[in-house]
């Protein structure tokens, strides 16, 4: 089926790959809209798959719904400056998750090294390591 192509809700859900439950809930949450009733039943306009496999997709990178309604509203008046902003705006979010992760993963490493080269009648010290401040953080936005 081409965007040009009507559905039926369940054909678009199956288009989509979501239940029709999703695709009511993004109409209550206002991510979709509503369609007039045609010939009897309400039919779907073809875009509106890709614009729930954005929704979808965007969930997945982190977005949550409000900024999804926010970006939708943003691409449906063609504001692409602002677009461009809020995703660089993620990509900075997630470069910081990035070095944190990266700092945990040398802090960790560290620790089993320590762990596994220390006596077997000493302690291991991961245990004691974590439990310090000194040692311990949250990553940004956590």
């Amino acid at each position: 089926m081409s965007a040009s192509d009507q559905y039926t809700i369940g054909q678009l859900a199956k288009a989509a790959g979501v239940g029709v439950e999703t695709i009511r809930y993004y109409q209550r949450r206002g991510l979709l809209a509503v369609p007039d009733v045609g010939s009897g039943f309400r039919t779907y306009p073809g875009a509106d798959a890709e614009r729930i496999r954005f929704i979808k997709r965007a969930q997945e990178l982190g977005f949550s719904l409000e900024e999804i309604s926010h970006l939708l509203m943003l691409e449906d008046s063609n504001d692409k400056p602002a677009i461009r902003d809020i995703a660089s705006e993620r990509l900075d979010q997630v470069r910081a998750k990035l070095a944190d992760l990266k700092k945990m993963e040398t802090m960790l490493a560290q620790l089993i090294d320590a762990c596994a080269s220390a006596p077997q009648q000493a302690q291991c010290p991961i245990i004691k390591a974590l439990g310090h401040s000194s040692h311990c953080h949250k990553t940004s936005g956590t």
